[in-house]
């Protein structure tokens, strides 16, 4: 069964032999979150493919070219949510697709509850039901950034928890190496080689994601929502959100509205 809500968030939970595949040469327009409970399946990339397992989330990034589905010869019970946007998104690792294994039965009840409730609100849609699926895929994101960043330096992971934190406080890389005890070159050459973008730019994803949140649902201005993230210059805003969206932030707020 899945349910899509009016902002665009499409839930679901799927019982599939190994007959089942989807295929979606030009990929889609939105994310992927999918959560196995039992069985497995497989995610099929230009980068590659990689097999999903019981206890494991798995994201597949927007626009990617892919096919996935059952592995051969078995059966795969997983929830899953497409989604267009959380800005938790930009403190995961830049790959097509991330598999992140839940090493505690305690964690993964934890996700188990949270994607339990995520489709109860996507299709009951009472009240502030926008609003709790937004906190509840920020909640599996973060769940998930957390896991994998205990696979990186310290270091690193200790900047990220700064950035998600502080998002909307001017945050400068001197700053952040110094309470992290490293040059301001050593970490942005750790901080790269790490997660494959640079302090500035994951900063900056974050602050774009967000913007555009609170335009689409909290009625702010193109100007309010830039200067409510963090960002000094609307100019500057404005042309990072347009290299990163295709379009200006007030005709992306009118395009959004209008579909």
């Amino acid at each position: 069964m899945a349910s899509e809500s009016k902002n665009g968030i499409l839930t679901g939970h799927f019982r599939e032999n190994d007959t089942y595949s989807m295929a979606r040469p030009s990929g889609r327009e939105d994310w992927l979150l999918v959560f196995t409970l039992e069985g497995q399946g497989y995610f099929h990339t230009p980068a590659g493919e990689k097999e999903c397992k019981a206890g494991e989330l798995v994201l597949l990034r927007k626009g990617v070219p892919h096919t996935y589905g059952t592995v051969k010869g078995g059966a795969w019970n997983f929830m899953w949510v497409h989604f267009k946007r959380v800005p938790e998104s930009s403190l995961l690792p830049d790959e097509e697709v991330l598999i992140c294994p839940l090493p505690s039965s305690e964690l993964q009840r934890r996700v188990l509850r949270i994607f339990r409730s995520l489709l109860h609100d996507s299709r009951a849609q009472v009240g502030f039901w926008q609003e709790l699926c937004d906190n509840q895929l920020s909640a599996l994101i973060l769940l998930m950034a957390g896991q994998l960043a205990d696979k990186l330096d310290y270091r690193v992971s200790q900047v990220m928890r700064i950035l998600s934190a502080q998002m909307q406080e001017p945050l400068s890389i001197n700053e952040l190496s110094a309470r992290v005890g490293l040059s301001a070159s050593r970490l942005s050459h750790l901080f790269k080689a790490e997660t494959g973008r640079s302090i500035v730019d994951t900063l900056n994803n974050m602050r774009l994601e967000q913007a555009a949140l609170l335009m689409l649902q909290a009625g702010r201005t193109a100007g309010e929502a830039a200067f409510d993230v963090g960002f000094q210059s609307y100019n500057h805003f404005a042309a990072l959100f347009r290299r990163r969206y295709g379009c200006g932030p007030a005709e992306y707020k009118r395009k959004t509205d209008n579909e």
